[in-house]
């Protein structure tokens, strides 16, 4: 596996890959867990070769959120992603990403306004042009991200749609534990006990599903479910949703394609979750 760090290099080792054909792309914060070797499996099916970017990019995070302690692990990463079978990992600085000088910013309407929107006001500003720059560096013929972060593959989905970046995006089922805990990179921050009790999330989700698909109202099986994470010990809910999973639009009954969203906080620890419905 090649690692660069600089956008030169970047561009010497993209253009040989691209003469061998297929590109994908794994764009990706670091402290690498089995979700994202899912990510780089499902990439080298793809596309004839994978590329891994690890950037903590300090625009998707707010002024109180934990951009300073976001876990770093540079080297066992590499050692990950080279045992996955990558090809090519691009580390970027942040004036690489972000020059003296550089004042644009890409906001997608619609998609972004709510929940993470909400709670996170900037974050998906940052997601979408950090991902812009990401995309148009490589230029990989498909970009894979997981559905953990669903309404973050919304916002991508219409950026690359409206700007007309020629590349496919691909959305991979989020990766759980045995237990049923979606995978993320904050989960390092839980401590056993509310790891234990991390599990309300999911159960929370599966409940409003069974009881939605059931025929009970959809209102009643959301409010059971947020009653279930206060019972769990979570601290603060942010969202319990049933949204449209093209427009991310709420639900007051069931209709077409939907997804359950879930944001809420266990000690110090925010967790997000979903699951299609």
């Amino acid at each position: 596996m090649q690692i660069v760090r600089t956008s030169e290099e970047l561009a010497l080792a993209t253009g040989q890959l691209r003469r061998d054909g297929t590109l994908a792309l794994v764009p990706t914060m670091g402290a690498l867990h089995a979700g994202h070797m899912k990510l780089i499996e499902e990439a080298r099916a793809r596309a004839n070769s994978v590329a891994a970017s690890i950037f903590v990019n300090p625009l998707q995070f707010g002024a109180n959120e934990d951009l300073g302690r976001y876990p770093r692990r540079e080297a066992e990463d590499a050692r990950m992603l080279e045992g996955a079978g990558c090809d090519l990992l691009w580390m970027p600085s942040i004036t690489d990403i972000y020059p003296e000088g550089f004042a644009t910013k890409i906001h997608v309407g619609g998609v972004s306004e709510r929940w993470e929107g909400e709670a996170r006001p900037g974050h998906f500003d940052g997601v979408a042009t950090v991902v812009a720059k990401l995309l148009l560096s490589v230029r990989p013929d498909v970009a894979l991200f997981g559905e953990k972060d669903f309404q973050q593959l919304a916002v991508i989905r219409a950026m690359v749609r409206d700007l007309a970046i020629p590349v496919a995006i691909a959305g991979i089922p989020t990766v759980r534990e045995a237990d049923g805990l979606a995978l993320s990179s904050r989960n390092s921050y839980l401590s056993s006990e509310e790891r234990a009790k991390a599990l309300a999330i999911p159960k929370a989700l599966s409940s409003a599903r069974d009881a939605i698909k059931a025929g009970n109202p959809v209102a009643a099986a959301l409010d059971a479910s947020k009653q279930a994470l206060t019972d769990a010990g979570f601290n603060k809910i942010d969202y319990l949703a049933l949204v449209d999973a093209d427009t991310l639009e709420p639900l007051g009954k069931p209709a077409g394609n939907m997804r359950l969203i879930a944001a809420a906080t266990i000690g110090t620890t925010r967790l997000i979750d979903n699951v299609l419905v």
